[in-house]
């Protein structure tokens, strides 16, 4: 006969009514590592800028969001995390009798959003520091609808200064990628319309008449 597993009976702190927008992506922000592998408390440690030995040992404390809330209790942090739970943005799932944070829906809609702007800035970076070739394989295996939208957003840029790096994208990514990312190079290199002026600089332009 299996044993029934002892699961943690979670209790919320419902206190909260409303969680600003700011405050909303910066806890999102928080989580992404975490999502899977640890839960709750793990959140508040990083979102408070511990320094336990848990959150250094697995490199916690180079979260972008590692103390964004280093002045607040964690009475204070817990009401926010719970109330981003409560709310749909984040969810708990067991793993065995351990609870682990997972993004929902509503929740992953704007991480991805954020996260495939933060990759866009580091190719600003990468621009402005580093000559071609770039190597980008720190792009492969990463979640597909994320990296699509980032492809979106940069093909409704039509910056071509991007155009080196995703040429060099293409050259490591998969089949359904490096077509996404020709569509981009195909739509950001198109050269652009001609303007109405230089249409209309190419009719004769009226004669004076002859000075008698």
């Amino acid at each position: 006969m299996s044993r029934r597993q002892n699961r943690t009976r979670l209790v919320f702190d419902s206190s909260l009514r409303t969680l600003p927008e700011q405050d909303i992506r910066t806890i999102l922000r928080a989580a992404d590592p975490l999502i899977a592998i640890a839960g709750r408390a793990m959140l508040i440690k990083v979102l408070r800028g511990s320094r336990a030995q848990d959150v250094l040992k697995y490199g916690m404390d180079d979260n972008p969001c590692y103390g964004a809330y280093q002045g607040r209790t964690e009475a204070e942090v817990l009401a926010m995390v719970d109330w981003m739970i409560l709310n749909d943005y984040l969810g708990l799932d067991f793993a065995g009798d351990l609870p682990l944070l997972f993004y929902t829906e509503r929740g992953w809609s704007i991480e991805r959003e954020i996260y495939a702007n933060e990759l866009i800035d580091g190719f600003d970076k990468l621009l402005a520091q580093a000559a071609p070739p770039y190597d980008m394989l720190y792009l492969k295996d990463r979640s597909r609808d994320m990296i699509l939208l980032l492809l979106e957003i940069l093909h409704e840029r039509a910056d071509p200064k991007y155009v080196p790096i995703l040429e060099a994208w293409a050259q490591v990514d998969y089949a359904k990628v490096r077509k996404e990312i020709a569509r981009v190079i195909g739509h950001v290199s198109a050269p652009a319309p001609a303007s109405q002026s230089a249409a209309t600089s190419s009719t004769p332009a009226a004669t004076s008449p002859p000075v008698s």
